[in-house]
C-alpha cells in the first residue's frame, strides 16, 4: 500500500512552494493537501478557538490528489487533515512548505511552517518542514525539489524518534553548488527588532515590525552556518521546551 502523505503550509493555497512539494510528494504516495486560505506566515503554532473552523475542497487532480483550504492556521490545517479529512486512516508522513524564506535560528519559534510540522509530530506522525532561502513569490524551487525528493525517500524508509520533526532549510543556489546535507543544531541567534512608527491618513499612530537576524553563534554545527556555506540544514526538533540541563540549577526553589 502506498504511503499516505498530508501536506500543509503557511503561505496559502496559491503558493509556488506548495506546488513544488506536492509534485515531489506524489512520487511517493497518496497525497492530501490541507492549507490555509491565505498567507499565515509567522503565526507559529497558533490554533483557532474563538471562531468556527471551516474547510472546503477546492481542487482534485486527475491522479486523485485532493486539495482543501481552511480559514484556520497551519496547525489547524494539520489537525483538520488528521482528525477530519483523514479520520480513521493512518497518515505516514506530514510535510509542510516549501516555505518562501528560511526558518533558521530563532525563526523556528515564529514559523507557521514549522508550527504545522510540529503539530504532526505531536500526533506522533513523521513530519518534515521544508524552507528555501528565497522570499520571492516566484522563487526557483528546482533545487529544493531535488533535496525534498532525497529527504522524503530516506525518511519514509527510516523510523523517527517519537514526537520528532525535521526542520529542513535549503540554500538558494543551483543544485551543483550544494555541498551536501548537514545535521545541525539551532543557531543561538535572535531578531534585532525595530518597531517603525508611522501615521495613518487619519493621524493615528501605527507600528510596522521590521528587523534583522543577529547571530553571534559562530559554531560550524548550526543551521545558519550550514545554509550560508551552501549546505542543506536538517535539524531535528521537538515540542518539549524544557531546559533539561538547567533543572538542577533551580533545585534551590524546592528548599
Amino acid at each position: 500500500m502506498k504511503p499516505l502523505i498530508l501536506i500543509s503550509n503557511d503561505d496559502g493555497y496559491e503558493a509556488k512552494g506548495l506546488q513544488s512539494l506536492v509534485k515531489v510528494a506524489k512520487e511517493f504516495g497518496e497525497v492530501v493537501v490541507v492549507v490555509p486560505d491565505g498567507p499565515r506566515s509567522a503565526c507559529s503554532h497558533a490554533i483557532t478557538m474563538s471562531i468556527p473552523l471551516r474547510i472546503r475542497k477546492y481542487r482534485t487532480d486527475d491522479d486523485g490528489t485532493v486539495y482543501y483550504r481552511s480559514n484556520g492556521m497551519p496547525s489547524d490545517c494539520v489537525k483538520l487533515g488528521l482528525k477530519v479529512v483523514l479520520k480513521n486512516r493512518k497518515v505516514d508522513l506530514v510535510l509542510t512548505g516549501i516555505n518562501h524564506g528560511l526558518n533558521t535560528s530563532v525563526s523556528v519559534l515564529y514559523s507557521g511552517t514549522m508550527g504545522a510540522a510540529m503539530e504532526g509530530s505531536v500526533e506522533n506522525v513523521k513530519a518534515i518542514g521544508f524552507s528555501l532561502a528565497d522570499y520571492s513569490p516566484n522563487a526557483d524551487f528546482s533545487t529544493a525539489e531535488v533535496i525534498a525528493r532525497k529527504i522524503i525517500k530516506k525518511t519514509l524508509a527510516t523510523p523517527f524518534p517519537p514526537q520528532t520533526a525535521l526542520n529542513v532549510n535549503i540554500p538558494q543556489c543551483p543544485l551543483k553548488e550544494i555541498k551536501g546535507i548537514r545535521i545541525t543544531r539551532q543557531a543561538l541567534g535572535y531578531w534585532n527588532e525595530v518597531l517603525e512608527e508611522h501615521q495613518d491618513p487619519y493621524g493615528g499612530t501605527y507600528y510596522w515590525l521590521t528587523g534583522w537576524l543577529e547571530n553571534p553563534d559562530t559554531g560550524e554545527d548550526t543551521c545558519e552556518w550550514a545554509v550560508h556555506h551552501q549546505y542543506v540544514s536538517v535539524q531535528p526538533v521537538q515540542h518539549d521546551l524544557t531546559a533539561h540541563e538547567h533543572i538542577p540549577t533551580f533545585k534551590f526553589l524546592e528548599e
